[in-house]
């Protein structure tokens, strides 16, 4: 199944931002070292599949739907992480049984760093790195109806969750293993939230959902948010330099015609913006890569 095709993801609401409705996140890449160190990882602490190894680049996913792939660059020189760049990949799972299963292979795993847990009022969240340092969230969405269409202005409240009480409440060991999940959102590094609400708002045309003065969140569709987007590590950080960790941020659109409107927006704000008739790509202002492409035929 696709991203689109996953019943338990909200519906994707009219609103304001140029981007189209039914935009989502895709799969993420990573830039790894240690290629079968970091795919052993997503595999065995996480429980997500690999559908494809070859050569230098390793892509798992669950369900048929890829979450990450990973590529070989053992070159490379490490993250800066008071740099722009990844914040984390957050990846999304149907329920709280399959969110549960999800954390206690990771809290199960020797290599997991734990970061805390949050219930955010929209989902529950946990968050961990990955033994090269990268950020992840693996979290589940409350029911659409309880935060979508919310007043204008409202934040979220943030409360703490104690994970064993989590575990106790909604792990089940007929289901040990998490069902479908999909990249839900990516929250990104950079290195002033102006500039940032110029590209990712202005030209790629997303909606601002939420805005903390040192970080904005946007989405399309009215989700909670597809893209976050944070100074904390990063104010003042300039174009990033190459390095391990984020390779390139994917999202969908629905149709080619999507993708046009979005590169010519691209084009008049003075974006490069590269279109091999299928895909385009564009550098946001920290040189962070993505790139956008249609759903498939069908999908």
């Amino acid at each position: 199944m696709t991203g689109t095709q996953l019943g338990w993801r909200p519906k994707a609401l009219h609103t304001a931002g140029a981007a189209a409705d039914e935009t989502r996140m895709d799969t993420v890449e990573l830039l790894v070292g240690d290629l079968d160190a970091q795919t052993a990882f997503y595999r065995d602490a996480i429980g997500l599949d690999v559908m494809n190894q070859s050569g230098a680049s390793a892509t798992l996913g669950r369900s048929g739907t890829p979450v990450v792939t990973l590529t070989h660059t053992p070159d490379l020189p490490p993250f800066d992480r008071s740099g722009a760049g990844l914040y984390h990949t957050a990846i999304a799972f149907p329920d709280r049984v399959s969110l549960s299963a999800a954390v206690m292979k990771m809290a199960q795993h020797p290599s997991h760093i734990y970061q805390g847990a949050t219930d955010h009022t929209f989902s529950n969240a946990f968050y961990f790195q990955d033994p090269e340092g990268n950020g992840i969230e693996l979290y589940w969405d409350r029911p659409a109806e309880q935060w979508q269409n919310m007043p204008a202005g409202w934040m979220p409240r943030n409360t703490a969750i104690d994970p064993n009480a989590f575990l106790r409440t909604h792990f089940d060991t007929e289901r040990p293993e998490p069902e479908d999940a999909t990249v839900g959102h990516v929250h990104l590094q950079v290195g002033d939230i102006p500039t940032a609400r110029r590209f990712y708002v202005d030209t790629l045309g997303l909606d601002i959902t939420f805005d903390l003065g040192s970080a904005l969140f946007v989405s399309a569709g009215g989700y909670h948010h597809h893209i976050g987007l944070n100074t904390w590590h990063s104010a003042g950080a300039g174009p990033r330099a190459a390095s391990l960790g984020l390779g390139d941020v994917r999202l969908r659109m629905p149709a080619r015609d999507d993708i046009l409107s979005l590169a010519d927006r691209a084009r008049h704000a003075g974006v490069a913006v590269e279109d091999d008739g299928h895909a385009v790509r564009l550098r946001d202002p920290w040189g962070t890569v993505l790139t956008v492409a249609p759903e498939a035929p069908g999908a």
